[in-house]
């Protein structure tokens, strides 16, 4: 018995001792790549034929690190921070479009319905590559950003790729205080109860339950179509409540994070605000995020028929953390993960039809609008 005690003891004080070398060795190696960067930095101050603005390149380096885990961290200046919570409060000066960092340049994710943006053409998926006369590649996101508020009424140029276009599009937009709304409403055919959701933010779900009491009160109102095309998201209590609307029962979304205690499952309550009755979701790539976890659990759940095109793909939860220097910096904490267990990131979720978007400029009316269309002529079938 002394012997295995012994032996279990040896064991165990040379496991102990191995970590703490590989521990001790790891950072000795962060403190040479530290010694490195002092170095780099030194040798632009010194040799670079430009002055350099060594507070610039050091903001540049943090974002580096950020967006090398993934295309929504990064870091905040103490002004870029300002601009962003004069920007949640709802409203701002803009152009009405949400982006993101993809290969170094700027990506669209969604124009905001009547945007100046939408106004003026631009599409979800969009690459952005000049503002200006600026070339946005090299540029962080926040920098990309920054360049392309400014004073309301003032114009701005923006030079586009799209996907299936050979030339590059230029528009020009003037900028607007930007509105963030968040629900539409109108019965088509006289029975059909028509919901555009446009972003997921803290009074979305009441203005959904309160839409709905409406059309219930027409007892023609037998059908729903609830439109998620161009959503980029928003609050994830707000994507749970609204799910919840619509499934009696069962998991709507689950969280997944480095932090046992802050991975979670949420599940619906029972009821269904309506009863039952068919409701059709539509989706595009501009659907994002939160417009994602309500497209995808309801399809889980088999409880809406999904019609459109594959969403963007955005499965990631971002807090903001503030910084000692009245920064901040977006970091992504944790994953979405649907009923059935598979993740959104970089995926989407995947339409029951596929139907394509049709005209650029259907402006989500039923004459030139396909995905429209087709949801009406299935529900009315």
């Amino acid at each position: 018995m002394m012997k295995k005690f012994k032996t279990y003891f040896l064991s165990l004080f040379i496991f102990f001792f191995i970590t703490s070398i590989v521990s001790a060795s790891e950072e000795n190696d962060i403190y040479k790549k530290i010694d490195v960067f002092s170095e780099v930095l030194d040798k632009i101050n010194k040799e670079f034929v430009d002055d350099v603005n060594q507070s610039d390149a050091m903001d540049a380096a943090i974002n580096g690190v950020l967006q090398s885990l993934d295309p929504y961290s990064a870091y905040m200046s103490p002004e870029s921070y300002q601009s962003m919570q004069t920007e949640t409060s709802g409203e701002f000066g803009g152009l009405g479009i949400e982006v993101s960092m993809e290969a170094g340049v700027i990506k669209v994710i969604t124009p905001m319905d009547d945007s100046p943006a939408a106004e003026a053409g631009v599409k979800a998926g969009d690459y952005i590559v000049r503002i200006n006369d600026i070339q946005v590649q090299g540029k962080s996101l926040s920098e990309a950003v920054d360049i392309m508020r400014g004073p309301v009424g003032s114009d701005i140029e923006i030079t586009v790729r799209r996907r299936g276009e050979r030339k590059a599009l230029v528009f020009n937009i003037t900028r607007e205080k930007i509105k963030v709304s968040s629900v539409k409403s109108e019965i088509l055919d006289n029975k059909t109860g028509y919901l555009r959701l446009t972003s997921f933010n803290e009074n979305s779900s009441g203005q959904i339950s309160d839409k709905i009491k409406e059309f219930k009160k027409n007892k023609n109102v037998k059908n729903y179509i609830l439109d998620l095309r161009n959503n980029p998201g928003g609050l994830l209590s707000q994507a749970i409540k609204i799910t919840d609307f619509f499934i009696d029962s069962g998991e709507i979304v689950s969280t997944k994070s480095k932090r046992k205690y802050e991975s979670r499952k949420f599940f619906a309550r029972k009821g269904d605000i309506i009863n039952g009755n068919t409701i059709v979701v539509l989706i595009n790539y501009g659907s994002a995020s939160a417009s994602e976890i309500v497209a995808g659990a309801l399809k889980d759940h088999k409880r809406a028929i999904i019609i459109g095109e594959n969403s963007y793909g955005k499965g990631s939860v971002q807090s903001i953390i503030p910084l000692k220097n009245k920064g901040a910096i977006r970091l992504t904490v944790s994953k979405y993960y649907l009923p059935s267990g598979k993740s959104i990131s970089e995926i989407g979720v995947s339409p029951d039809i596929e139907v394509a978007e049709g005209s650029d400029d259907f402006r989500f009316n039923t004459d030139t609008d396909n995905q429209l269309q087709f949801a009406l002529e299935l529900l009315n079938g």
